[in-house]
């Protein structure tokens, strides 16, 4: 038996259990393909998951602490003074409990009960006290990063619009810019020599937030009934299940047909 995946979770993690809650990746996911949302959170049989990318964590972690020094230090990184970006890394309390997976940043909805929570890479303030969303991301491309303008960029515009709703929900007062801390691992050097370079940039994006009240409406009208969500025809999972399932009633019919 696979230790990552187990496709039947205690109910008690599932919706209605007193241990459900709506994350920001699942806010994603239900925009991706809400069957698949619907058998993970009404269900629980959730998507087997991907591998871990543990270069991409380890990049995660040494951001955080390099920001970290210039957060204790109270101070503006050398990558916002190249942007020209008047901030500095922002310090509190619950700073370790936002950055933690399965923990984060955590409010009740009202309208809908639900508790909805996120985990942020990192905060920065301005000097009136507004804050700024930032996430970090890695990766290794030819060319430098300087754009979010790929058709898969949008989950990770939704994700940047989560959290800065998450914080206004909060009651902090938030910048609609947000910015992306991007690592792009080189290649072209002539020899690895165990030691991997990254270019670093700053990616601005002008988050709305305006779809996440609506999307929660339509969560919960989903969650509360018994129907089953359309197949979306560009879910992979949901193509996988249907070709898959009717093959093997196709054979199951045709073994059957044979005794």
């Amino acid at each position: 038996m696979s230790k990552y995946y187990k496709p039947d979770r205690n109910p008690g993690w599932n919706y209605g259990g007193k241990n459900w809650r709506l994350s920001r990746s699942k806010i994603g996911l239900f925009l991706d393909c809400a069957r698949c949302f619907y058998l993970d959170n009404k269900l629980g049989t959730a998507r087997p998951p991907g591998y871990p990318f543990n270069l991409n964590s380890a990049v995660d972690a040494l951001l955080k602490k390099e920001f970290d020094i210039h957060r204790v230090g109270k101070t503006a990184h050398p990558l916002m003074e190249t942007y020209g970006i008047d901030a500095i890394p922002f310090e509190h309390a619950d700073l370790d409990v936002w950055r933690e997976n399965f923990k984060g940043i955590e409010i009740t909805h009202e309208p809908t009960g639900f508790r909805i929570s996120g985990a942020i890479d990192d905060v920065w303030v301005k000097p009136d006290g507004e804050l700024v969303i930032v996430d970090y991301k890695s990766t290794s491309k030819e060319q430098r990063i300087e754009a979010l303008d790929e058709e898969w960029h949008d989950g990770y515009k939704r994700q940047m619009e989560t959290y800065q709703w998450l914080f206004r929900q909060s009651g902090f007062k938030v910048s609609n810019t947000g910015y992306f801390v991007y690592a792009n691992a080189d290649k072209d050097k002539k020899a690895f020599d165990g030691v991997l370079t990254f270019e670093l940039t700053l990616i601005p994006y002008e988050g709305n937030d305006s779809w996440v009240e609506y999307t929660l409406r339509d969560i919960k009208t989903c969650l509360d009934s018994d129907a089953i969500p359309d197949a979306y025809p560009d879910c992979d999972y949901c193509r996988y299940r249907t070709v898959a399932g009717t093959k093997l009633l196709a054979l199951h019919k045709d073994t059957k047909g044979k005794e």
